[in-house]
């Protein structure tokens, strides 16, 4: 089946996460579409049950666009540390606690791998993203980027696990990265290029 192209001017991102929400209208600012969050509209945010990153954000999008009437996007992404089995992966944010602070994630992934006396530091950033319409149509897709986790966390710019991961073919964390540099390789940069090739026409 064809995927559903976007023809309307005004999208939700259906997130509450204000570095997230402002990354994905970034993405989206070459396409002249509108965007508000599901925080500036007061949504509320659904529990997200599911167990992978898609169904997470199918959900989040889904739930969005119904409250709101317009078509939603959401995002899934977490960390995923090779020698923690895939943790935290899609608990990727609850490890940030109630207050959403990414410091004391980032401090727990580093205590888990050591207590595992782990020497692989080898993770991957997985985001995906849902387009939903309404009516319950959802197209999803998925990106990912390789590197490295470093000890302690380096630079500001990012948000989440940036400071503490290096992407593959570069000697600086996404935390200390441009925007525009990170936008250029990152995980949700993939995912971006998949959804926008499939659903947005310029």
């Amino acid at each position: 089946m064809a995927d559903r192209i976007f023809r309307g001017s005004r999208l939700v991102i259906a997130s509450h996460n204000t570095g997230k929400a402002r990354e994905i209208a970034e993405l989206l600012a070459p396409y002249g579409v509108e965007v508000t969050s599901a925080a500036r509209l007061n949504l509320p945010e659904p529990e997200e049950t599911a167990t992978t990153f898609i169904g997470n954000a199918e959900l989040k999008a889904r739930a969005a666009a119904e409250q709101s009437g317009l078509p939603a996007l959401a995002d899934d992404s977490g960390l995923v540390v090779h020698a923690l089995g895939g943790a935290p992966g899609i608990y990727s944010a609850r490890w940030a606690g109630p207050a959403k602070d990414f410091s004391i994630a980032m401090a727990r992934v580093q205590r888990e791998l050591e207590a595992n006396g782990a020497t692989d530091r080898r993770a991957h950033f997985v985001a995906a993203l849902a387009l939903c319409w309404p009516d319950g149509h959802c197209e999803s897709f998925e990106g990912r980027v390789d590197g490295t986790l470093v000890w302690p966390p380096r630079g500001g710019k990012g948000f989440g696990y940036d400071p503490m991961f290096v992407p593959h073919g570069h000697d600086i964390t996404f935390g200390e990265m441009e925007p525009t540099a990170k936008h250029a390789i990152s995980h949700r940069a993939d995912a971006f290029r998949k959804l926008t090739a499939a659903c947005f026409a310029r």
